[in-house]
């Protein structure tokens, strides 16, 4: 997926559906991968989050990590559960020690990850959710966005289009 011909767009008409999604995307990742998670405030993004921690087994209950800026879980793999929404500057990249969260032995979702500037890894999956509806209708519909950056998920498009087969179309 190292070009626009090789995005994937999915529909998710819910939140429990989006949930689904994670788990499918959450169950073909391994240790070293890093998801960078972006969209509008209310996309969905944590949702995401959470069926990709229980797609690697994770078991305990997945919060937002806005305020701790970094959460850890324990599933089949260690999961590294970020969020940047409150990080004002490189400066404050440092400070948390970003480097060393992205670089953890560990599955990586990064919400807001598009704040990472400079300290963008060089291979990951994009993800972005966008509403397909006006945020004031009752319906919960999300364009979901995939897209892989570098060789290593240039490799393993396949098996991430497999795990998700069951959303294309919408």
């Amino acid at each position: 997926m190292t070009n626009k011909d090789t995005m994937m767009d999915l529909c998710t008409r819910s939140a429990s559906e989006t949930l689904e999604l994670g788990v499918a995307i959450g169950r073909v990742l391994e240790p070293g991968d890093v998801i960078i998670c972006s969209g509008d405030l209310g996309a969905g993004k944590t949702v995401l989050a959470k069926g990709i921690a229980s797609g690697l087994g994770v078991t305990e209950s997945v919060v937002s990590p806005t305020f701790a800026i970094a959460h850890q879980y324990q599933g089949h793999c260690l999961l590294q559960h970020i969020d940047l929404y409150r990080v004002e500057s490189t400066a404050d990249l440092v400070e948390i020690g970003i480097d060393e969260l992205l670089n953890a032995d560990a599955v990586i979702v990064v919400e807001w990850g598009e704040l990472l500037g400079s300290h963008m890894p060089e291979d990951w999956l994009e993800i972005t959710l966008k509403s397909a509806v006006p945020v004031e209708a009752a319906d919960d519909v999300r364009v979901v966005t995939l897209r892989g950056h570098g060789d290593h998920w240039a490799s393993r498009e396949a098996v991430l289009r497999d795990a998700v087969a069951s959303f294309e179309g919408g």
